[in-house]
């Protein structure tokens, strides 16, 4: 039997700064993601047409800024929180505020706090891939998953909003 693996690209909060969500997607991309997910605060419907024009899969949640995307639901892959979905065998939950962090899927997904955090409960991956958008800190920030046989490691993905050059923090866990 072959090993399952797949890499998912995750970013939350790009706000109203379409040049660094851009970036980030192209970053994730150029990583090799083959999905891409957003924990919400997207903003703008541009924001979901540069997803979308990505050619990837791609799932998002509604950020507390999102209620003018609200109207938009059954154009996009855009949900209400907390929204369970699979990507192959895996299961996912995804949410923007940290408020349903109970431990029923295999990656659970938050955003909201700006701030980047990957922890393992049991087999159970939890992360905020921190924040496009650069405002509580001088960083735009998206995560890099990638999954064999429901194990995980993950890459931060982290530069000065001017910069060229993404800086990386691997981190695995063994069992």
């Amino acid at each position: 039997m072959s090993k399952q693996k797949i890499k998912i690209g995750v970013l939350s909060d790009s706000h109203r700064k379409t040049q660094l969500h851009q970036e980030a997607i192209d970053h994730l991309i150029s990583c090799g993601a083959e999905y891409l997910l957003h924990a919400g605060d997207l903003e703008y419907v541009e924001h979901l047409k540069i997803l979308e024009a990505s050619g990837l899969p791609y799932v998002c949640v509604y950020g507390n800024n999102d209620t003018s995307l609200i109207p938009l639901y059954g154009q996009y892959p855009i949900y209400k929180e907390p929204h369970y979905f699979k990507i192959q065998d895996l299961k996912i939950k995804m949410m923007h505020m940290p408020y349903y962090m109970s431990a029923d899927a295999d990656m659970v997904i938050s955003g909201h706090t700006h701030y980047f955090e990957a922890n393992m409960n049991g087999e159970i991956l939890f992360l905020n891939p921190g924040e496009v958008c650069a405002r509580n800190k001088n960083l735009t920030e998206c995560s890099l998953v990638e999954v064999v046989d429901k194990k995980f490691k993950v890459t931060h993905h982290f530069k000065e909003p001017e910069a060229k050059t993404w800086n990386i923090r691997n981190i695995e866990w063994s069992n």
